[in-house]
């Protein structure tokens, strides 16, 4: 496979050559900006082994670059040996950026290039104004890798299902009337959706054109006086393109978008949501309109819940924790009948489990599966090469979850296959400290995730501990597993937490090549009071699953984080228990017992 690498980037530096390209750049998105794209748009990973959901590789005439963030350093490090690839290692002061490794490399007149379709507006413009101070050009119009990709995949051709309003909450008609009235109170005419999760959440409408995604390949255009919905027409059945038609949508050809945005009336006023609108769509609108450059509306109100999807969200737990509860019954009896357990086995045990329960379609994202070393590893995905297998001694880190047509699910459990040493349990309970500390804070109204950030790292920091990813990230509703524009982390983020939003508390720590540590829950912001000083809000946690008490050093927690976690252990057994047989109430029993 290194030697096919090698064979690509040499292909692909002809291919610049003839079109005057001196640095090519390839992101990992499609032309939704999406984290997880379809096979068609994986050119990043095409062209660099490279797996991981996030990295950029740019090529010269001379050198190979990668640039990722902290959660894949070990395995981008691994993937990369002897492709010709160097691994830069963003956010480390010792690290050039990609503009500025770009700067550097370049003369006076060069130029880079880059497919259009695959960055967005607002990166692009950034670049540009960079590369000019050197007199660099920037030409986004050449989609290279499809002229060395000879099998490359076609444009998925699913077709896509609708979500029914007894299970959305809400119909098409009302979320594009909330919509509009979003633009007109910044004073648009009109926007574009190109992000895939906020076209699946306003049309009601899921698919499985990217894998663990439940989206549909589309783009929108939404204004009060016509709504069109981009597609394939092959992807809608009579039923769907009924229903839609009945809600006032207008079905387009997918291919026809840029057409379509290219002959808006002058004058019009359009909403682009830079960061979520690729440049060569972006270019597509013609000069003499006028362009809002705002959050898209969809986004936001997509991450407001109503009830009847919070109503799914507490379901989904309950579902989801009988799932897991079942699989750590089950890796228990495996471990101490000395039976094989790897962690590709454990995984296929825990999605088999899912899918047993009601409206499960199927797992949420690739589950990170990680025993011993490989649990320090973020985003870790065992291979057949690497696929560990499980010992009754060390630690074992499980992060997965499930995808129902009622809700998503997100979880990270590290429980102790073996007797834990006294660091193990410091560790660990440095984690939970923070985690407690973030699910029973109060905070006023107003506050963003940035604000909270420090509550969960303190009692890491405390011990010069520190991760490097975020907190918490938003979660969609039989959607994304990761969604915005709301998170909590340490980097700045405008946007406000607000009632009906849902997102994960994630605190971790990791020892490379010894163990990593995450207690991961869905937590859901809630109103709380109303004082003197204004209103506060609070979250409310909606996971159902075990805490592992063999890993907490006891002394370590106060009072109230004791009465947070035996609080917590009691909701977990009260919810699941009539869904458990005798046996399993009494397995689950003991591991929820009260600890003091």
């Amino acid at each position: 496979m290194k030697k096919i690498i090698r064979e690509r980037i040499e292909s692909l530096r002809e291919v610049m050559k003839a079109n005057q390209i001196d640095a090519y750049i390839i992101p990992s998105s499609d032309p939704h900006l999406s984290e997880y794209p379809a096979g068609r748009w994986k050119s990043r990973q095409w062209i660099s082994g490279f797996t991981g959901s996030a990295g950029t590789v740019v090529i010269t005439a001379e050198k190979a670059g990668l640039w990722t963030d902290s959660r894949y350093f070990l395995q981008a490090n691994t993937q990369l040996e002897g492709t010709g690839i160097e691994l830069y290692k963003m956010a480390l002061p010792e690290t050039p950026t990609l503009t500025e490794f770009l700067i550097d490399e370049l003369d006076k007149g060069m130029k880079v290039g880059l497919d259009g379709e695959t960055y967005s507006a607002a990166e692009a413009h950034t670049l540009q104004k960079a590369l000019e101070k050197k007199d660099i050009q920037l030409d986004t119009s050449k989609d290279l890798i499809d002229k060395i990709w000879t099998d490359r995949p076609p444009i998925p051709a699913n077709p896509l299902f609708e979500l029914p309003v007894e299970i959305t909450g809400r119909t098409v008609t009302e979320k594009l009337n909330d919509i509009n009235d979003k633009l007109h109170e910044i004073g648009a005419d009109c926007t574009l959706l190109s992000a895939l999760d906020e076209i699946a959440w306003t049309f009601n409408i899921r698919g499985n054109d990217v894998e663990y995604n439940p989206v549909v390949i589309s783009y929108a255009f939404i204004s009060e006086n016509e709504t069109v919905l981009f597609i394939q027409p092959n992807k809608l059945t009579m039923e769907v393109a009924d229903q839609l038609k009945k809600e006032g949508v207008i079905l387009g050809d997918y291919a026809k978008i840029k057409d379509y945005v290219a002959k808006l009336p002058a004058g019009t006023s359009i909403l682009i949501d830079m960061p979520r609108t690729n440049v060569a769509l972006f270019n597509a609108i013609p000069a003499n309109c006028r362009i809002i450059q705002e959050s898209s509306p969809a986004n936001y109100l997509k991450s407001i819940k109503n009830e009847k999807e919070i109503e799914g969200f507490r379901n989904v737990m309950i579902k989801d924790g009988i799932a897991l509860t079942r699989f750590y019954i089950w890796l228990e009896e495996q471990m101490a009948t000395g039976e094989k357990v790897t962690e590709i086995s454990a995984t296929r045990k825990l999605s088999s489990l899912r899918a047993e329960q009601p409206l499960c379609i199927s797992d949420s994202f690739n589950a990170i599966c990680g025993y011993a070393g490989h649990g320090a590893i973020v985003h870790y995905s065992a291979t057949p090469d690497t696929d560990a297998t499980l010992k009754p001694e060390g630690i074992f880190l499980m992060d997965s979850g499930g995808r129902y047509l009622d809700g998503t699910t997100d979880i990270t459990r590290t429980i102790a296959l073996g007797k834990p040493t006294e660091s193990m349990k410091k560790d660990f309970t440095r984690v939970l400290k923070g985690h407690i500390s973030l699910a029973k804070c109060k905070f006023p109204v107003g506050t963003r995730g940035s604000q909270l950030d420090i509550l969960a790292r303190k009692a890491l920091w405390d011990a010069g501990i520190n991760y490097l990813h975020g907190t918490g990230h938003g979660i969609g509703h039989c959607l994304n597993v990761h969604e915005g524009p709301q998170s909590i982390r340490m980097e700045e983020n405008p946007v406000k937490l607000a009632p009906g939003m849902v997102l994960s508390n994630e605190p971790a720590m990791y020892r490379t090549n010894e163990y990593g540590i995450r207690t991961e829950n869905v937590i859901l912001v809630r109103e709380d009071s109303e004082t003197e000083y204004g209103k506060f809000l609070s979250f409310e946690t909606l996971t159902l699953c075990y805490i592992d008490t063999s890993l907490i050093h006891i002394p370590m927690l106060s009072v109230r984080e004791l009465a947070w976690l035996n609080k917590y252990h009691q909701k977990v057994y009260e919810k699941l228990a009539p869904y458990l047989t005798e046996e399993e109430q009494a397995w689950l029993k003991e591991k929820t017992k009260i600890i003091d």
